[in-house]
């Protein structure tokens, strides 16, 4: 008979308790003890600060859907009400998820003349023109020769670096890269290095030593080198030294792929990313990738570089070849954020204004209060030390969130991101 107070394991936990009793090590009854003993204590005390269901536009302010959670938060039961509550929990960096608007509109127009979907790859029934009117934009945007556009974020970075670099070449990557990145350059088969978290001097040391000593086994010169590191690190609100990083690439001739993923359209007079932030050509940068699912709250992403390298990547890469393209509507939705980022420039530069002053305001007075934060300055990702798990929600006098916990984006290595938006908190 199953025990109902016992917490359900996941399939794989249920796989290793199947197991039989002789062939079951030491190490798996321990995990599988461990388990049991962190959800019932750790995980259970504050499952009521996780998991919200939500009912309202990701703006500055979040309307939650109340429940009433049962005795140890074993179950809940919606209440049928709402409340209100700041919103840390979302990337909507400049404020362009909404319901209402002339970006809105051109979206639901979208709609009645293209539909949501083309239900095929672009090799087999083709491409839209929307799509080509994107990747002309994006690259104008962005100040490089070209541009080419997936349908989903994390594979652009999984599914297309193996067209990109292979047996042969080596990868430095930065340690706090992102899981896509790290997928990317496994299925790529190059070498891997990884070097301290925005380290220019560990990076340095790592690229002469490769040089110097070749490939592992036979000491043959590397294909080629890449650099991958991301403009803000989305779990440590980091920027990366940009400026050190493409004096290392131009003395030792390496290649880099710079990730944008959270850096595109919050950071930068402009809001093109780190090379705007630091006045840097985007031209000297191999290979900048970036999504649509923060500030343009869209979804999918992009890769722009000189118009040979994105040639190659169109017949090349099995993202474009073997997934279906965004939705028209969602491709609307981000030539309209771009033109208004490209051409209303009042408008975006307010916004831009108003994103850094939030994003300096609300460090300012948390350091103030005493809390622990990591990142740059600059960075709208704000992380903040919780030391424990515990206590990544802080409840008022109605026994709801009012700070974190309950609306960041997340808890890794004890902290809690806030990531700031555009909006007055006021």
């Amino acid at each position: 008979m199953y025990d109902n107070s016992r917490p359900k394991a996941p399939f794989h936990m249920n796989f290793i308790e199947n197991d039989t009793k002789s062939e079951e090590s030491y190490t798996q009854r321990l995990y599988t003890k461990f388990y049991g003993f962190y959800y019932r204590n750790i995980i259970w005390r504050f499952m009521d600060r996780l998991a919200h269901p939500i009912c309202s536009v990701a703006g500055e302010t979040i309307s939650i859907m109340e429940r009433h959670f049962s005795k140890f938060n074993r179950s809940f039961k919606l209440t049928g009400r709402v409340y209100n509550a700041i919103n840390f929990g979302s990337y909507n960096y400049l404020g362009y998820a909404q319901t209402t608007g002339h970006i809105t509109d051109s979206v639901d127009n979208t709609i009645k003349q293209l539909g949501v979907g083309v239900c095929s790859t672009a090799t087999e029934l083709g491409r839209q023109q929307i799509y080509c009117d994107l990747e002309t934009l994006v690259a104008k945007y962005l100040d490089t020769e070209d541009a080419i556009v997936y349908g989903m974020g994390f594979a652009t970075n999984a599914y297309t670096m193996s067209a990109l670099f292979g047996k042969g070449c080596l990868v430095l990557s930065d340690e706090h890269n992102h899981s896509s990145i790290a997928l990317g350059c496994k299925t790529s088969g190059a070498h891997i290095q990884v070097f301290k978290h925005n380290d220019m001097t560990h990076l340095e040391r790592i690229v002469r030593h490769s040089i110097v000593s070749g490939q592992p086994r036979t000491g043959r010169a590397w294909r080629k080198i890449v650099v991958i590191m991301e403009g803000i690190y989305s779990m440590e609100g980091t920027i990366v030294n940009l400026p050190e990083v493409l004096r290392i690439k131009k003395q030792y001739k390496l290649y880099l792929y710079l990730d944008e993923a959270h850096s595109i359209g919050a950071i930068g007079a402009r809001g093109r990313g780190v090379c705007d932030y630091y006045g840097c050509d985007p031209r000297d940068v191999d290979i900048l990738m970036g999504t649509f699912t923060k500030s343009f709250a869209a979804a999918g992403g992009y890769l722009a570089g000189n118009a040979h390298t994105i040639a190659y990547l169109r017949c090349q890469t099995a993202a474009f070849h073997y997934a279906c393209p965004m939705a028209p509507p969602v491709a609307q939705q981000i030539i309209s954020v771009l033109t208004e980022l490209y051409y209303n420039q009042n408008d975006s530069h307010t916004r831009l204004k108003s994103l850094h002053e939030n994003t300096v305001y609300f460090r300012q007075k948390l350091k103030q209060l005493g809390y622990h934060l990591d990142g740059n300055d600059d960075s709208p990702v704000v992380p903040l030390m919780v030391l424990s798990n515990t206590s990544t929600g802080v409840r008022n006098s109605d026994n709801r969130s009012c700070l974190s916990g309950h609306f960041t984006t997340g808890c890794k290595n004890k902290t809690v991101c806030q990531c700031l938006t555009y909006q007055s908190y006021d």
